[in-house]
């Protein structure tokens, strides 16, 4: 038996309890946890904003050691240390098959699968998003590892198995951002951190972060934010005033919310580019008018797991984080324990800190 935090149900309280893995069976692979990360898209699952079979174990950000495998599985070995892969990619899909990985049509497809059973009652849990990380062990298809950059420790390198990943991916493969642009970043929490880093390392002229805390700024400042805002119904206007009158090249929106997607848009240059990483619901309604979607010349664009390939964008980060020039540790503003995630899930509602992590 291991403890896991359980969700029994869209809109219930997380349930922490033991559960029941199963040694792995052919393509599966037994990991003891050394962290995880607390993600806002693990709270979009207890409220129904994304779906997955319940009752489910939660958490998709992790990093640990391998315990066991099981048959066919040749690329780790019991002992290595590896970073989860909530969304791995079929490699046959449409998608797949014109390289956007990211995109993949069957990369939740292990969510529907039963991987465990609750020890008190032997009733089946779902891995929520494939992986199961808020549990002290965890049992998922290969495909969900990847080994752990060398020299990185675990507890650092679970948040590359999201947060970095996304907001690097937002920067450099989404927005596309060139040395001497500027970069607005609307949310200053795990993944909004992790953009300011790479906007700073894309070489970005002038990078304003967005948030409505004031207590975020030296976070934010910490990251590499060379101006603050806090948001208000002027957001647009004050980032306009910080650039010229002209607006900022680039928006990356790591909220998912309509107003704050649409400030975001407002906030750039004509001709300027917005990424939305942040994940809302179906009611947040965004709207334009035809003119000015000629007028402006705007781009918006969605972005999925910062429209990264973990395979390839691994070794580049784990590069930039030997160099110095990213700070994993910058990211966390909380260290917790698995029974503590609960309340970092309201801290994330009351939109307080970075990101919380666990420590097994």
């Amino acid at each position: 038996m291991v403890r896991a935090a359980v969700l029994p149900a869209v809109g219930s309280p997380l349930e922490i309890a033991g559960i029941d893995l199963p040694e792995p069976g052919p393509g599966r692979v037994r990991i003891k946890l050394a962290a995880a990360g607390v993600c806002h898209s693990d709270l979009s699952l207890t409220n129904g904003t994304m779906r997955v079979p319940v009752p489910a174990v939660l958490g998709h950000e992790g990093a640990g050691t391998v315990v066991s495998v099981g048959e066919g599985v040749t690329h780790i070995a019991p002992g290595d240390e590896v970073v989860l892969n909530w969304a791995p990619s079929c490699g046959s899909c449409h998608a797949c098959t014109l390289g956007e990985v990211w995109l993949c049509a069957n990369a939740l497809a292990g969510a529907a699968d039963v991987y465990a059973h609750r020890s008190s009652d032997g009733s089946d849990l779902h891995p929520g998003l494939n992986v199961a990380a808020f549990a002290e062990e965890t049992v998922v298809a290969a495909n969900c590892v990847l080994p752990a950059p060398a020299g990185v420790p675990l507890t650092d390198a679970a948040l590359l198995g999201c947060a970095v990943l996304t907001g690097y991916g937002a920067v450099h493969h989404s927005a596309r951002v060139r040395e001497g642009e500027s970069v607005a970043v609307f949310g200053v929490g795990g993944v909004g951190l992790a953009t300011l880093q790479a906007a700073r390392i894309a070489g970005a002229s002038k990078i304003i972060a967005v948030d409505v805390s004031p207590a975020k700024e030296e976070l934010a400042r910490q990251a590499g934010a060379t101006d603050y805002v806090v948001a208000s119904e002027n957001t647009a206007r004050e980032i306009r005033a910080l650039t010229g009158k002209q607006g900022v090249d680039v928006a990356v929106e790591c909220v998912g919310r309509a107003v704050t997607i649409r400030t975001a848009w407002e906030s750039t240059r004509r001709g300027g580019r917005t990424t939305v990483v942040g994940i809302g619901g179906k009611d947040q309604q965004v709207t334009f008018n035809a003119l000015e979607i000629f007028h402006w010349g705007r781009t918006l664009a969605g972005c999925v797991y910062g429209n990264s390939d973990p395979a390839t964008d691994l070794p580049v980060l784990a590069d930039h984080i030997r160099a110095g020039r990213l700070d994993l540790s910058a990211l966390v503003t909380e260290h917790i324990t698995l029974d503590d995630i609960p309340a970092a899930f309201d801290n994330m509602v009351a939109g307080k800190g970075g990101r919380a992590l666990v420590i097994f």
